[in-house]
């Protein structure tokens, strides 16, 4: 069993995937972590570097790498199911997971966030508002073909083991 949780940046992918790994028994994977632990450059750094189109590339690569895995509950970046086939191949080989936040839900998170975003790391305080809505609305045709949606920025980790317990269940029957 692979659920991709998908989503916007900062709508909480990492959090809630390192949750319901321990609330499930399933492994946490990041694809974000994966890239900076195997190439030794944070996403920032990289973009800056090598630009985003070898950045999507590399993801491909390695997004496509966890067809390997079981049991494992993986997070992808906030792009990850909106270049080349990703999202359909996701699709095909686990269950999606759609985190959505309005616009001005993750704007009042990414104003917080300490991390620094490749993509908004060079836009003013008044751009990063419209960025995001405009960015939000190209992308949420992808994330919407997602098996499952979780609305709101206060995700129930319990629903989401529900969840996960019922498709573990139909994958492997008894």
């Amino acid at each position: 069993m692979k659920v991709y949780l998908i989503g916007y940046m900062a709508s909480g992918k990492t959090r809630l995937g390192c949750d319901l790994a321990e609330a499930t028994g399933l492994q946490f994977v990041d694809l974000d972590d994966l890239f900076e632990e195997r190439y030794r450059i944070s996403i920032v750094d990289f973009f800056d570097k090598y630009g985003e189109e070898a950045f999507r590339n590399i993801e491909k690569e390695i997004l496509r790498e966890t067809a390997s895995l079981d049991q494992v509950i993986i997070s992808t970046g906030g792009g990850t199911p909106c270049y080349f086939d990703n999202m359909s191949f996701m699709m095909s080989n686990g269950y999606c997971v759609y985190i959505r936040l309005t616009a001005d839900q993750l704007l009042e998170r990414l104003r917080s966030v300490k991390k620094k975003r490749p993509l908004l790391k060079d836009l003013g305080p008044d751009e990063i508002g419209g960025f995001v809505k405009e960015q939000l609305e190209e992308r949420e045709p992808y994330y919407l073909l997602a098996h499952y949606t979780v609305e709101g920025p206060e995700v129930e980790r319990e629903d989401l083991v529900k969840v996960i317990n019922e498709v573990r269940s139909r994958s492997h029957p008894s």
